[in-house]
């Protein structure tokens, strides 16, 4: 256990270029952050839950990779092959940790790329609630998801190994 320190503290980004670059660099932040909760833990503390419900850290990642290929793939983009993602949190064994926060690596920057490329005022190519929403609303969504998210990672982590901070 750690003496209850920040030794995972990371500074919140300064990026301030335009509205774009704000969204995306405080999105980007908490997919940091919660792929950083992994560090230094081996498969079978990434895996391991402390918590009642059964959340555990390559859960969270595994998660939150289908929930980007969802909003930014399927509802921004329109790839039906997206549509039908299970968002489990139940990661098979016979899935390495690497292979789970690659594949959230790759699911991200995707999605920045489709942003990117759409821009934060265009409409998602299939409604939400039986209306078109702006990208700029999904990306606020993701970002407040993955951050609801970085908060679960930061409990499990310090109930596992005493490990803090953001």
């Amino acid at each position: 256990m750690s003496d209850g320190l920040e030794t995972q503290r990371e500074p919140v980004p300064r990026d301030d270029g335009g509205e774009l670059d704000t969204a995306l660099a405080f999105l980007r932040f908490a997919r940091a952050c919660v792929v950083k909760k992994l560090d230094g833990l081996d498969d079978g503390a990434v895996r391991r839950s402390p918590v009642v419900s059964g959340t555990n850290l390559l859960g969270l990642v595994q998660h939150l990779t289908d929930s980007e290929r969802y909003w930014f793939g399927h509802t921004v983009a329109g790839d039906p092959a997206l549509a039908d993602l299970d968002f489990s949190m139940d990661v098979p064994t016979s899935r390495s940790t690497a292979d789970v926060v690659e594949a959230y690596r790759t699911a991200c920057a995707a999605s920045d790329a489709v942003v990117e490329q759409a821009g934060l005022d265009a409409l998602t190519a299939v409604p939400v609630d039986d209306r078109p929403l702006s990208v700029r609303w999904v990306v606020a969504h993701m970002t407040s998801e993955t951050a609801r998210h970085a908060g679960h990672a930061d409990v499990v982590r310090e109930l596992l190994d005493g490990t803090t901070g953001r």
